[in-house]
């Protein structure tokens, strides 16, 4: 029995470092895309075959000057500690430097708020975002300009007025936005509770022709 603990610990530490992690929603900031205590499986093979995209949902982590979605006390006990590490792999408990928003902006893009109607744009192309934005919520109450740079993202969440996201850190090195290389994968399926069980999917006005367009 204790070989096939092993075992399977062993397993998972390889899926959960390679392949596929689960996650655990602990905040408010992606509702209702993402509601707390829902658990979501994240790809961490797709950026190997396909570049970030937007509107795809990503968890990123190790961004210092981001404060953390969630407190968490480490563990003093080893045994704890190892537990909690459990945990955080299978999803169960949340991970204190993990972050999941929707990428807005990839590199090269111009991402501005607002337009007169109070749009947020990409490349001069409004979003229409009514299909994830928290309802009530406006696109943004923070104006902004940003040119996001080569080997970053601007990334915000769908409930903008409770999210710390790249608006909240226009003043850090990256000018608010985050590296790519801290991307850890694509959220892709909410698995837990089962009756919200759903892929997320990109929005379709992330497919706009014009968005793709080089900023003028």
């Amino acid at each position: 029995m204790p070989v096939l603990v092993i075992t399977a610990l062993v397993l998972a530490l390889v899926i959960k470092t390679f392949v596929i992690q689960a996650f655990y929603i602990p905040s408010e900031s992606m509702e209702n895309t993402l509601l707390v205590n829902d658990r979501v499986l994240v790809n961490k093979l797709v950026y190997r075959v396909r570049d970030i995209e937007r509107g795809d949902v990503v968890v990123f982590s190790g961004v210092e000057s981001w404060d953390p979605e969630v407190q968490v006390e480490e563990p003093s006990n080893p045994v704890t500690a190892f537990a909690r590490w459990v945990g955080v792999a299978f999803g169960v408990v949340p991970g204190e430097k993990d972050y999941i928003k929707r990428v807005i902006g990839v590199p090269g893009d111009v991402v501005k708020c607002c337009d007169a109607t109070g749009r947020v744009t990409v490349n001069g192309v409004p979003l229409d975002e009514k299909s994830y934005l928290y309802p009530g919520d406006v696109p943004s109450d923070k104006e902004f300009t940003v040119t996001v740079p080569k080997g970053r993202l601007w990334v915000m969440g769908d409930h903008r007025s409770v999210s710390y996201d790249s608006r909240m850190h226009r003043s850090d090195a990256g000018g608010g936005t985050i590296p790519i290389d801290e991307v850890l994968g694509r959220a892709f399926v909410i698995v837990w509770p089962f009756s919200r069980a759903t892929t997320l999917s990109i929005p379709d006005t992330f497919g706009q022709p014009a968005l793709h367009a080089p900023p003028p």
